[in-house]
């Protein structure tokens, strides 16, 4: 008599919009609850949420638990980079306020730049160093915790500085040569990064040029006619008698984007930077061995008797940023069992389905791309889903790969750090101090460029055909672009 076979295990399905909808309506409404009523940490929403997502795709889609641990492997895979930046930057601030860097480049800024025109100053500012260097990171975690001391010292909101820093700092990511969204988009797309670059400027230099007004009004309305001499030169006497102050202290910092400037591997260069700040903590502050090593694991504790510039300079250290860690890692496992059950790829397809016409099909790639960066957390995942999911698209209306790489940038890339619980967002709101939620008002510049690109894709401003643009901007599209999935 033959042994009775085993059933082969029924083959995963094909998930339907509903059933794809299901776990996106219910991390918004946990969110929802979370932030507004019950004030509990984002993390619990997005567990939650994971473990919806992760029944729908065994129970329902018949998806193996192997394939879908896979799913959330892979995706935090993808992000290790970036969380290992995230932690190694942590130690840079602990370690340049422990040293004295940041206190200078604050004491220094407060004697150089005037208050009528922070604002605009500290987004340019911030712009040509994240052009300079290709990282928003880098950019925020050095220079935009002293743009966000200076600030207040002027009577300035640490919001509203915080929004600018961010501002200028993803205007320097979009636009420069040497950020990895600059490079990936155009990869993933088809075209050249420089053709990519300069289809970029349209929407960007508008949205850029609004942005440096907006901030000129908000400038005034927080210095005309109010006298903040008395409090900037109170700040300025605290860091004089608490730190020694120096402007030599200042060139860790010209040190750190020189590397990065000319292509030092990051994290290699990103840890000597930390070296530089512990050098500077014992050969120039005096600080002992056990003081530098807490400022590093558990941040700085300022002590200046100043509250403002106390609540400023306490921050950093490795343990404070496990909480972001936590939350990215959270963010990613839910990102990645929405890919790998396909539910995020069945509601790519239904939003394609409503795109009419050429304007309709690069609106629809921006909210695509929006809604990854929503669901996945994760700016390079946004780039990636997203222009593969439509490249062929664009090929098929004859639009050059120009249109969709600008629309990868100015929907995915901006977007990222107004989304609470997406990695560039929690690392903003880490760095400068300011949660996402306070400060988002204030990016205007993120804020107003996927208005502005919808708006010359609605008009057909700058929508280029593929015979309308030189044949050497055009490449394999994709070629170069691992399948990480």
């Amino acid at each position: 008599m033959s042994k009775n076979k085993q059933p082969a295990p029924a083959a995963p399905k094909e998930p339907g919009l509903l059933i794809s909808l299901v776990p996106i309506f219910s991390v918004f409404i946990l969110l929802l609850l979370a932030l507004i009523k019950y004030d509990v940490d984002i993390q619990i929403p997005l567990i939650i949420a994971s473990v919806i997502s992760g029944l729908i795709s065994a129970l329902v889609l018949k998806n193996p638990w192997k394939d879908i641990e896979k799913g959330i492997i892979d995706s935090i895979t993808n992000a290790m980079q970036a969380i290992l930046i995230a932690c190694i930057i942590s130690l840079i601030i602990g370690s340049w306020i422990s040293g004295g860097i940041v206190p200078s480049i604050i004491y220094y800024g407060l004697k150089i730049l005037s208050p009528r025109f922070f604002l605009v100053t500290c987004l340019i500012v911030c712009s040509v160093i994240s052009i300079s260097t290709g990282s928003s990171w880098t950019t925020a975690g050095t220079l935009g915790v002293a743009m966000v001391g200076i600030g207040i010292s002027m009577g300035i909101p640490a919001p509203v500085t915080a929004g600018c820093v961010v501002s200028g700092a993803y205007f320097g990511d979009k636009m420069s040569p040497f950020s990895d969204t600059t490079n990936l988009a155009p990869a993933v797309s088809g075209t050249t990064i420089f053709a990519h670059i300069r289809h970029m400027m349209y929407t960007t230099g508008v949205s850029y040029a609004l942005a440096c007004v907006a901030f000129m009004i908000l400038n005034l309305r927080y210095t005309a006619g109010n006298d903040n001499s008395g409090t900037i030169a109170r700040v300025s006497r605290d860091l004089a008698d608490n730190f020694v102050v120096s402007p030599l202290l200042l060139l860790p910092l010209l040190i750190l984007f020189l590397m990065i400037y000319f292509k030092t591997p990051a994290i290699p260069g990103l840890i000597f930077s930390v070296a530089l700040g512990i050098f500077c903590a014992v050969c120039v502050q005096h600080q002992g061995i056990t003081e530098i090593g807490t400022a590093l694991s558990y941040g700085y504790t300022s002590k200046t008797g100043n509250q403002v510039l106390d609540d400023l300079l306490t921050k950093g250290g490795l343990q404070n940023m496990m909480w972001t860690v936590s939350l990215i890692l959270c963010s990613l496992t839910f990102g990645g069992i929405m890919h790998q059950s396909g539910m995020l790829h069945t509601i790519g397809e239904n939003i394609l389905k409503l795109a009419k016409g050429n304007r309709g099909l690069i609106v629809a790639t921006g909210f695509t791309a929006i809604v990854i960066n929503f669901i996945c957390g994760e700016q390079y995942l946004s780039i990636l889903l997203t222009g593969k999911m439509y490249k062929e698209e664009y090929e098929k209306r004859d639009l050059a790969p120009q249109n969709l790489s600008r629309a990868l940038e100015d929907f995915g890339t901006i977007t990222s750090p107004l989304i609470p619980w997406t990695t560039c967002a929690v690392a903003m709101s880490t760095y400068l101090g300011v949660p996402t939620v306070q400060y988002l008002p204030y990016a205007f510049f993120n804020l107003l460029n996927p208005l502005v690109a919808i708006a010359f894709a609605v008009l057909g401003i700058t929508i280029r055909k593929r015979s309308e643009v030189p044949p050497e901007d055009i490449v394999s599209a994709g070629s170069d672009v691992p399948d990480v999935f």
